[in-house]
């Protein structure tokens, strides 16, 4: 459309060019930054007319300049931008004529100082094609312009004659991805690329990027995780006249959104501060000191990226990943692991995922692996490859094992004990029994389990034994109770019963632990003990795992089989107390010594607390340190009183 000059002698005449203004938000906080002015002409016949229709005849008529002098007169007037409290942006377009002719800035500078219009907030709108022609003097009024303060944007960048030329030539604060890039992002890999490195490329120059054309929450969306730092389009409000800008800016709720959501994944974030260089250093020093194994793989299953601790945990140089498939790189594993990765290739995450792998060392220990998968995606959510974390459960799952032994070892040592113990659950039946039961009664466990038992009481001990059970599962109070049991020779012998209630982390009963053992004369019972005494000494030098214990009356050692003395080197006695037991000088594994009250034994002498498998290290008198897996637990009698404390020790080597 092609208007006459006096058709714009006239509107200037009649004040029919004004200016509207359209919303700028920082895509990260969804908050108002700023506006850019956009010209309008209220056209008495033809109505409102577009600047495309009108800008080209006011440039060819020589007008542009008087155009924008009105335009920056309106805005300069609302005193929204003068607020102090709320520093908004102000953005213009200036076109090739102008920036190319003479005195610009100082037309800019007329027009803002009788207004008392601060210059820091006007950014200066150029697109490229007015820095073909003279790209010298464009460059000496662009450090015009930077002298007043205002802030150049390079506008539309990638649409004309697009140069880094350009960007390296002018001081420019900001690039401006054009709207008809954005508007197709989401559904055009190649707009999105192209959005992804002009942001990249903006980030890397330290320039603010600018997304116009913003219409759809998907684009803000992906314009902010890639990095974009302020948007412009209908999302956040279409151009409005100067009049409604203080209404505009009190309810922003009204006009835009709170905030624009956060990344599209929000399993993790990265700040979009840090320039890509920063981050990718960021990254690397992530991958470098992490504990675990990481790697990246592309969708052909090859090593992209890894770190260190992956290629010692496969035993191969981190430079022979690089390029290689996982077939290639550990073809033993590679058969337990590929479905797990082709899970994930297909969009799938994996987690804890248990692998044996074959030792790195002849002779050496087969290696226990836990292994998770992520997929990753990029900004439009097409599958690049798969995140790959490998930890080493190795030595957590030897000290399964080793607890495992222990166990085995006191469940040995209590079925050399004299009496029977018995475990009964909140039903009141038989959970558990020792193997001497047989013995005094003839009755298999198998079948005494449940309510089997009662059938060898003597019927006039039945029901009042079932009272007892009932009694202390409703109440908490232990059992000590005595009933008469059959012999194999039809003989009745009287037993006691003892039990407490266990308690469970909600302060409900879950079961009552006890024993039965006969009730026999003094001289009987003294001689039985001794005889449980020596047998229990025996196991107790017997077992291959260090044993030592303690009694809570004078908080001394009075057992230290033999597998602790060596140990120990003889640092841990009978007779020594809990108190110098206690300065030893042992230290956890970084080095920090243990304070007293840490001590497995004493927390379990004196708290009557239960030590699982702790990694300690143990100074012995020749001067050498061992490594021992340490466990500890409280012994309490029948009433449920802590009577003494029992330490396990097992040696092991930290690098094996």
């Amino acid at each position: 459309m092609v208007f006459k000059e006096s058709d714009i002698r006239r509107a200037f005449d009649e004040d029919e060019f004004y200016p509207v203004f359209q919303p700028l938000v920082e895509l990260r906080t969804g908050q108002l930054a700023g506006f850019e002015a956009l010209a309008r002409w209220r056209h008495k016949v033809q109505g409102a007319i577009m600047p495309d229709d009108f800008i080209p005849s006011v440039e060819n008529t020589g007008f542009i300049d008087r155009l924008t002098r009105v335009l920056l007169e309106k805005a300069f007037s609302s005193p929204v931008f003068k607020d102090t409290a709320l520093p908004l942006s102000l953005s213009i377009n200036v076109s090739s004529p102008q920036l190319l002719g003479s005195n610009l800035a100082k037309r800019i500078g007329d027009v803002a100082r009788p207004a008392r219009f601060p210059l820091d907030r006007i950014t200066i709108e150029i697109t490229e094609t007015a820095l073909v022609d003279d790209l010298d003097r464009a460059r000496a009024v662009a450090n015009e312009l930077k002298a007043l303060h205002c802030k150049l944007a390079l506008d539309d960048f990638g649409t004309g004659y697009s140069s880094l030329k350009h960007l390296h030539a002018l001081p420019f604060d900001e690039i401006k991805v054009d709207k008809s890039f954005v508007s197709s992002m989401t559904e055009k890999r190649e707009s999105r690329k192209i959005v992804a490195a002009v942001v990249a490329l903006g980030q890397s120059l330290g320039l603010r990027t600018v997304a116009e054309g913003v219409e759809k929450q998907d684009q803000a969306n992906m314009l902010l995780w890639l990095g974009c730092d302020l948007g412009q389009g209908w999302l956040f409000g279409k151009p409005a006249p100067i009049s409604t800008l203080p209404l505009m800016i009190a309810d922003k709720r009204r006009y835009l959104p709170v905030a624009v959501p956060a990344p599209l994944n929000e399993d993790s974030v990265m700040s979009f501060e840090a320039l890509p260089a920063d981050r990718l250093a960021q990254l690397q020093a992530i991958y470098d000191g992490a504990p675990v194994g990481l790697c990246f793989l592309d969708r052909k299953m090859r090593y992209v990226s890894l770190n260190k601790r992956l290629a010692e945990l496969n035993g191969v140089p981190l430079l022979a990943h690089l390029g290689r498939t996982v077939a290639e790189v550990i073809p033993q594993v590679f058969p337990k692991v590929e479905p797990y990765i082709r899970r994930a290739l297909q969009g799938e995450p994996v987690y804890g995922v248990e692998v044996h792998k074959p030792p790195l060392e002849e002779g050496g220990e087969t290696l226990t692996h836990l292994l998770s998968y992520q997929p990753a995606r990029d900004e439009g959510g097409e599958l690049l490859g798969v995140s790959v974390a490998i930890t080493d459960i190795t030595r957590t799952k030897r000290t399964e094992a080793a607890l495992r032994e222990s166990e085995d070892h006191f469940r040995s040592m209590m079925k050399l004990h004299p009496h029977v113990p018995w475990v009964v659950n909140t039903k009141g039946e038989v959970t558990e029994g020792g193997p001497r039961w047989e013995a005094l009664t003839g009755q298999p466990i198998s079948e005494a389990l449940g309510r089997g038992w009662l059938k060898m009481l003597h019927p006039d001990d039945i029901e009042h034994t079932k009272q007892a059970i009932r009694h202390s599962l409703a109440t908490g109070d232990p059992i000590d109770i005595e009933y008469r049991i059959r012999r194999p020779n039809g003989e009745w012998t009287r037993m006691r019963s003892r039990g407490a209630p266990r308690f469970g982390p909600s302060g409900k009963i879950i079961c009552i632990y006890g024993v039965v053992e006969e009730v026999h004369s003094h001289d009987e019972e003294t001689e039985a003990l001794r005889a449980c005494k020596a047998k229990l000494h025996a196991a107790l030098d017997a077992v291959p795992i260090g044993v030592i214990l303690a009694d809570a009356h004078d908080c001394k050692i009075f057992r230290v089989n033999p597998e602790a003395l060596r140990i120990t080197q003889g640092k841990a006695f009978p007779g020594q107390t809990v108190n110098e037991y206690s300065r030893l000088g042992v230290t956890n594994p970084d080095g920090r010594p243990l304070r007293p009250e840490e001590y497995p034994l004493v927390r379990a002498m004196v708290r009557g607390e239960t030590t699982e498998a702790r990694h300690l290290v143990f100074p012995r008198p020749d001067g050498t340190q061992i490594h021992l897996s340490v466990s500890a637990k409280p012994i309490f009698d029948e009433e449920g009183e802590l009577i003494g404390g029992v330490l396990v020790l097992r040696e092991f080597d930290p690098e094996s």
